[in-house]
């Protein structure tokens, strides 16, 4: 049974592209919580705005496949499609049931707290359909060396859904650019797999989700890869790094928030430092990239004071410098999902059809409520030429 939540607005529609040379989606990492990111898309491309480059971890990985791998107009019925896919009532569970126990616990925030540990403890025991299955030997009982081994659930049907949904030849038709992030197992180092050198497939994807020891390793030209999310669970350093630098539009769809209260249990403890793990110091890695881009606009103004023939006549360390100036501008706009107070450290595993309508209905509306700020797709104008949005600090125009 799908209960979709209705729209509180509309997103108003472009009737032109921003002035940027390029849009990026950037996708966190989260297991469950994935659904905000498919409302936020939902509400941009109703906004008629739509990537050029869409870049991913974990979860963020497959939704940045759903994308990528479809035909703008089909983008949304993709995602919709895998979030309730994974998110069906248990086999042998009639709708009825479930729907009464989503209408009962709902009435109270500790009812609600409660219902979702439930839901979240049947899919450590059942899995989620069309994701991840427990395996029938627990692992410890299974000898060394062996895949089953490795993880406590078999993800084998994730596979099969990607590849009824996502289109890769698509992905790797250069339509969109198209960046997953993994850590290989081996050397420690993080890896990202992109459309502009890597042939992508499902094992792709699957790799940048692959977090132990639920789920096992993913080979990859004879390399094994775990999730992304163990090193950095963010892809925006990846787009800030990318050469040669242009114009950017970037929304940043954060499944963690940084900012929490101080815990007073246990049970609290654990969220909060999934929290902080997790969030991958965002705002920091932003705080850094401005600081660095005021000086390569300083010095782009500066190489312009300097004669035409010393700039040709240039040596090796001021050619170094002549290749890090320029006068690029971003607008990076954080959408960070906010957890309720009744969801627990088991969110990102608690795969039920109420909390991800939940979780899509609050993508879909904070991303209309952002963009109902017209200077979030202005071009900036300040020193660094680097402007940042959050949300909670924007205030109603």
């Amino acid at each position: 049974m799908t209960v979709q939540h209705p729209p509180k607005s509309r997103p108003h529609r472009l009737s032109e592209r921003p002035d940027f040379e390029r849009i990026t989606l950037l996708l966190q990492g989260g297991g469950a919580l994935g659904s905000y990111q498919a409302g936020v898309y939902q509400a941009l491309s109703e906004s008629n705005i739509h990537p050029d480059w869409v870049a991913g971890i974990s979860v963020g990985a497959i939704n940045s496949a759903l994308i990528a791998g479809n035909a703008p107009e089909k983008r949304v019925e993709a995602l919709r499609a895998f979030w309730e896919r994974v998110t069906t009532a248990p086999s042998g569970v009639p709708g009825f049931v479930t729907s009464w126990l989503d209408s009962v616990g709902s009435r109270s925030d500790f009812g609600h707290g409660l219902l979702n540990q439930g839901r979240a403890f049947a899919n450590m025991m059942a899995g989620a359909p069309g994701f991840f299955t427990p395996r029938t030997v627990p692992p410890f009982l299974l000898p060394a060396g062996s895949v089953d081994a490795e993880s406590f659930y078999d993800v084998s049907p994730l596979k099969a859904t990607l590849e009824s949904l996502v289109d890769f030849d698509r992905i790797n038709s250069g339509s969109m650019r198209f960046s997953v992030g993994a850590v290989n197992v081996r050397t420690g180092n993080f890896a990202y797999f992109d459309t502009t050198t890597h042939v992508i497939g499902p094992e792709h994807v699957m790799a940048s989700g692959a977090l132990p020891p639920g789920f096992p390793a993913v080979t990859i030209d004879g390399e094994q890869y775990w999730d992304g999310g163990l090193v950095s669970n963010t892809p925006l350093q990846w787009v800030l790094d990318d050469r040669p630098r242009k114009d950017t539009l970037a929304f940043q769809v954060d499944l963690w928030c940084a900012h929490g209260e101080f815990p007073r249990d246990l049970m609290s403890s654990d969220l909060r430092q999934k929290d902080i793990r997790f969030s991958s110091r965002t705002r920091a890695a932003t705080d850094q990239f401005r600081k660095m881009q005021r000086m390569r606009r300083a010095l782009a103004k500066l190489l312009k004071l300097m004669p035409e023939h010393e700039l040709k006549n240039a040596d090796a360390d001021t050619e170094l410098l002549i290749s890090e100036a320029d006068e690029t501008v971003y607008n990076i706009i954080h959408l960070i999902y906010r957890a309720k107070s009744y969801e627990g450290s088991s969110k990102d595993y608690e795969f039920s059809r109420l909390t991800m309508e939940e979780h899509w209905a609050s993508g879909y509306e904070d991303a209309i409520r952002t963009l109902s700020h017209p200077r979030v797709l202005k071009r900036p104008k300040t020193a660094d030429g680097v402007a940042t949005f959050d949300l909670a600090q924007l205030p109603p125009e």
